[in-house]
Parts: C-alpha cells; structure tokens; sequence
C-alpha cells in the first residue's frame, strides 16, 4: 500500500512541476516583450516569482522526495532504465535552475535570450518527459 501511495504522490507532483515549467518560458517571452521599466514588466515579474516559488520549488522537491524513496522502495538501482531517468530528471532539474537563474536576470533588466529562444526553450520539458514515460513503461534497457 506504501508503494502505491508513493506513486501517485509521485505522480501527482511530476505534473505539478511539468506544468510549471512549461509556463516559466511562456511567462518569460511575455515578460520581454513588456516595455522595460513598465507596470507590465513587474506584473510578469511578480507573476514568475510566485510561479517559482508557490509550484516550481515545492514541486521539484516532493518528485525527488517521492521518487527516491519509491527507487528505494523498489531496489531499483542496478536498473538500466533507472539510470537513464535519473539522468533526465537530473537535466530536467538543472533546466529549472537555469530558468530560475534567467528569472533572476530578467529581474535586473538583463534580456539575454529572445522570444524565439525562449519559445524553443518551452520544448525541452515535453521532450524529456517523453523520454522519461517510454524509460518508465517501455524499461527497453
């Protein structure tokens, strides 16, 4: 029963912290494409920082919570595909930093990347939670 308990907490915050980051880059173009300086700007500035805090940050650490403990759970740790996850949730974990950093950036006025950039930025979630279902339900290795 434990096991399933932890799944579906599991579960439930991956999503949770999918949702989040597939909003940040979104939240970002719209941030740049504000007026430096304006209402606008520090309206998508509020909104990130919350995003960040309320749902990214909690979120992120339930998953590794949760997941640690069901690999724990499973003995799962000699498994091929369990490496392979872990180093795409490990990416994926470094991708949230990086766009907490670039949150922090665009809070001192710095636009380092544009729109386009940004909305390719947007993709690199999907991608790696398609990976990482096919690891989980697939277990090709």
């Amino acid at each position: 029963m434990t096991y399933l308990w932890l799944k579906a907490g599991h579960i439930i915050f991956v999503i949770f912290w999918m949702a989040g980051l597939f909003m940040l880059p979104r939240y970002f173009v719209y941030h740049q494409e504000a007026p430096a300086g304006s209402e606008e700007e520090a309206q998508w500035l509020d909104r990130e920082r919350k995003l960040l805090k309320i749902i990214l940050m909690p979120s992120i650490i339930v998953v590794w919570v949760l997941g640690l403990a069901l690999a724990y759970t499973l003995n799962l740790w000699g498994s091929g595909w369990f490496h392979a996850k872990l180093g795409l949730v490990l990416l994926l974990s470094g991708y949230h930093g990086y766009l907490a950093a670039y949150h922090k950036k665009l809070a001192r006025g710095e636009r380092a990347l544009t729109g386009k950039q940004l909305r390719l930025f947007n993709e690199v979630p999907g991608v790696v939670a398609t990976l990482v279902v096919i690891l989980v339900i697939v277990r090709p290795f």
